[in-house]
């Protein structure tokens, strides 16, 4: 199995409720960024605005910057309850 799979992360009854609450996290990072980035948008339509665009449009791209990281983080989680097995089928298959 590869890693960022739903299936190899219900091995226990938590694990479910653990990957529920990253991918919520995930979502919302996602959501924060996609709005921060129209608001900086329509702020760049006025000269008056557009320090504050830029502003919108850098913790925009943190957000982005997020969206893995957070994925990453799971996924130690589970390297961290020695789950290594599927690390070394992904390692073995190249992928």
């Amino acid at each position: 199995m590869k890693l960022f799979s739903p299936s190899r992360h219900q091995r226990y009854i938590s694990d479910k409720k653990y990957y529920a609450w990253f991918e919520l996290a995930y979502t919302t990072v996602d959501v924060s960024a996609a709005l921060l980035f129209v608001v900086g948008s329509v702020m760049f339509f006025s000269e008056d605005w557009q320090t504050p665009g830029t502003w919108c449009f850098l913790v925009g791209s943190i957000c982005f910057a997020l969206k893995p990281t957070l994925r990453i983080i799971r996924e130690f989680r589970y390297i961290e309850a020695d789950d290594y097995e599927d690390l070394a089928k992904r390692y073995e298959n190249g992928s």
